[in-house]
C-alpha cells in the first residue's frame, strides 16, 4: 500500500534589507540577473505600492526601493511586511509589453566581437535576436533600458577604453546584458548596431518607451 505523499518543501525567499535614510529601504531578493527574480521584484513593488504607509515602490533587477511615510509605519514593521509579501507567488502573465525592435546589423564592433566570441558575424546577429529580453531596470540616462539576459556566448566585459560619444539609436553589449543608447552619451559597451526607434519620448508620461518588466525582440531590419 503506498505511502502518504510527501509535500514539496516550501522555498522562502529570504530578503535583505539596507536603510536609506529615515524614510526609504531598499529590499534586496537576489543579485542573479534573472526574469523570474525580475518578475518576483516587480510583484511585490505592485503589492507595496497598494499600502497606505508605502509613498513609492520601483522595481529593480531584484530589489524594490520602498519610499514610506515614517509617521505611519517603521523600518521594522515595513520590513516585516516586505518578508511577507515576498513569499507570494508571483503572477503566471509576463508582466510587460512586447516591443519589436528593427536593427541594422553594422555597428563598428560587430567584427571585434565576433572574433573575440570566437563566431562568425552571421552567427553573432543571429545570437543576438534569439531571445525575448527582460527590461530589467530603466537609467543611466533617460530612454535607457538595460535588457537581458544575453545569449552566454556573446557575453563579453565593456569596452576597455569607453567612447567619448556614441551615436543615439546604437545597438550595444556588455556583459550579460544588451541596450539601445536613447541618447548621443558616452559609453563603454560593444556597438554591434543601430535602430531608427526612438526611446526617449519628451511629450509622453512616461518619457521612456521601455519599461520595467517589458519585453523587447531584436529583428534585423528588413527581415
Amino acid at each position: 500500500m503506498p505511502g502518504p505523499r510527501s509535500r514539496k518543501p516550501t522555498v522562502r525567499v529570504k530578503v535583505e534589507f539596507h536603510p536609506l535614510g529615515d524614510t526609504a529601504l531598499l529590499a534586496t531578493l537576489g543579485t542573479r540577473l534573472d526574469t523570474a527574480l525580475n518578475t518576483r521584484a516587480i510583484a511585490l513593488a505592485d503589492a507595496l505600492q497598494k499600502r497606505r504607509d508605502v509613498r513609492r515602490a520601483l522595481a529593480g533587477h531584484g530589489t524594490v526601493t520602498v519610499h514610506f511615510d515614517p509617521d505611519r509605519v517603521t523600518h521594522e514593521a515595513l520590513a516585516a511586511a516586505i518578508r511577507r509579501l515576498a513569499q507570494r507567488r508571483p503572477p503566471v502573465d509576463e508582466p510587460g509589453r512586447l516591443h519589436r525592435i528593427p536593427v541594422v546589423y553594422d555597428g563598428p564592433d560587430l567584427d571585434a566581437v565576433a572574433a573575440a566570441v570566437g563566431l562568425p558575424v552571421e552567427a553573432v546577429v543571429a545570437l543576438h535576436q534569439r531571445p525575448i529580453y527582460r527590461v530589467f531596470l530603466v537609467g543611466f540616462v533617460p530612454g535607457w533600458a538595460y535588457l537581458g539576459p544575453l545569449p552566454d556566448a556573446l557575453v563579453l566585459r565593456r569596452r576597455p577604453v569607453p567612447r567619448t560619444e556614441v551615436p543615439a539609436g546604437s545597438v550595444a553589449i556588455a556583459g550579460p546584458q544588451t541596450g539601445i543608447y536613447p541618447l548621443s552619451t558616452p559609453g563603454g559597451w560593444h556597438l554591434i548596431g543601430r535602430t531608427s526607434v526612438q526611446l526617449f519620448l519628451r511629450d509622453s508620461d512616461p518619457p521612456s518607451l521601455f519599461r520595467i518588466g517589458d519585453r523587447v525582440k531584436f529583428f534585423a531590419a528588413g527581415a
